[in-house]
């Protein structure tokens, strides 16, 4: 290959490399989140139903606002009704017996109608009701994002972690391949045995195997991510190992559960079936109504809309104002069946209530007994690691110098896997004991925002 063609082949491959390595979006923790909030469906869904929210106000605030509607109407009678009519009991003489048609062939009307509510319990109770069911939506949007925040972070956590043991297995190939290395050189000079390097080869393969294993996990790891986040999954994305990072923190002994979003939603859920009760037990209340009509009416033989008197259509308006009572005496207490049922439904919340607050005082201890017992096994694992090392080392010179078999030598690479894997494990299981304990202060979104 001529020198411009090779300069020409590097370059392409020097543009490919910068190509991927700038579609490769890094994304922190605190991005990967706030990705989320806006893009995942249960987020977008939850601000949809605050928007709905404004929605139902207005339909509870139509019920206290007058409404008004325009009717009109054509009437053609083909065959007018007829009646008997005494001619002569109106003049004092004989009986004159004659049929009288009733009406017009044409009636045509229309008009303006006007109904207001001036006192319907019902209609009060339900506009506070909407009120409190947008509160209730935005507590709702409020636990949906420490949901998806939550599971965010423990699918970033899994990645890294599962990246961290692929990294473990790198080295151990690495080691390994060099041991394998230097028994086929002590085999190659009649130093070693055959089964030696063989065994080594195998095990060189098995570390490969279980490396292609672990890049697949990875990238499943990875897709899980995304898909927690609403990404699309075709993007390429690089994590930062520094929100791996183990900090201790204070710990509280107690935490007030009245702060929880799981709380609160079910408060707001308690002060939303109290209004239910009220808006049954609104039945035993009177309601009074304001209607008022105002029409204008034609009547004639000819169709009205394009005629008048001179063609004998006569047209003639009207009004009428009503105030309306209705004052419940008796329904055969369906009523106070309704009222019974309603208070039933709040007291099977109020044990629920004391059910999620023993629930989430459990999931804090829980947490917080996990984070301690995580950093113990962290600084035991650490200490493991710094072993285990040190006896791999040992037995890699000792092996070189014949004083070590080769099952010692993997037995001591395998333990020092076994030991950074342990690690690892202990550093997922900190973080996502971490990710609890906020959650079970309230401060999920706060600490990781």
């Amino acid at each position: 290959m001529t020198n411009w063609r090779k300069m020409a082949l590097g370059a392409l491959l020097l543009a490919f490399s910068l190509t991927e390595l700038q579609a490769q979006e890094t994304v922190t923790l605190k991005q990967a989140i706030e990705y989320a909030l806006q893009n995942k469906a249960e987020a977008q869904k939850a601000k949809l139903d605050i928007r709905n929210a404004d929605y139902q106000i207005m339909e509870a605030k139509a019920g206290a606002l007058p409404k008004i509607n325009g009717v009109a109407n054509i009437t053609y009678n083909p065959i007018l009704q007829t009646t008997a009519l005494d001619t002569g009991a109106f003049s004092g003489g004989p009986s004159n017996i004659q049929l009288i048609s009733l009406g017009q062939k044409w009636n045509a009307g229309g008009g303006l109608q006007l109904s207001q509510a001036l006192f319907n319990q019902q209609v009060f109770v339900g506009l506070k009701a909407a009120k409190s069911t947008k509160e209730f939506y935005q507590l709702n949007a409020q636990l949906t994002e420490e949901q998806i925040i939550e599971r965010v972070s423990n699918a970033y956590f899994q990645v890294f972690t599962i990246q961290q043991k692929k990294e473990t297995l790198e080295s151990s190939f690495a080691s390994t391949e060099k041991a394998r290395n230097i028994i086929k050189s002590l085999f190659d000079n009649g130093l070693a045995k055959k089964v030696d390097l063989d065994r080594t080869n195998v095990n060189l393969t098995n570390i490969s195997t279980i490396l292609k294993q672990q890049q697949n996990a990875i990238n499943q790891a990875e897709n899980a991510l995304k898909f927690y986040m609403g990404m699309p999954i075709e993007n390429k994305i690089e994590l930062v190992k520094s929100d791996m990072e183990v900090t201790p923190h204070l710990l509280e002994e107690t935490v007030s559960t009245d702060e929880r979003s799981e709380v609160k939603i079910l408060t707001k859920q308690k002060e939303l079936l109290q209004y239910n009760k009220k808006a049954v037990e609104a039945a035993y209340y009177p309601t009074v109504n304001l209607n008022a009509n105002y029409s204008w009416q034609g009547l004639g033989n000819k169709f009205p809309l394009t005629h008048g008197n001179k063609d004998g259509v006569y047209w003639s308006d009207y009004s009428a104002v009503t105030l309306g009572f209705n004052i419940p005496i008796f329904n055969g207490f369906a009523t106070k069946a309704r009222v019974e049922m309603a208070q039933i439904e709040l007291d099977k919340l109020e044990v629920d209530i004391a059910d999620t607050k023993l629930g989430l005082d459990l999931s804090y201890q829980n947490a917080k007994s996990q984070i301690e017992n995580s950093l113990l096994s962290l600084e035991n694992q650490k200490a493991n690691v710094a072993l285990a090392e040190t006896v791999a080392a040992n037995t890699k010179s000792n092996y070189q110098y014949g004083l070590a078999t080769l099952t010692e030598l993997l037995e001591a690479e395998n333990a020092l896997v076994e030991a950074k894997n342990n690690y690892s494990n202990a550093v997922l299981d900190y973080k996502i004991a971490e990710i609890q304990y906020y959650k079970a202060k309230g401060e999920l979104k706060t600490y990781l925002k």
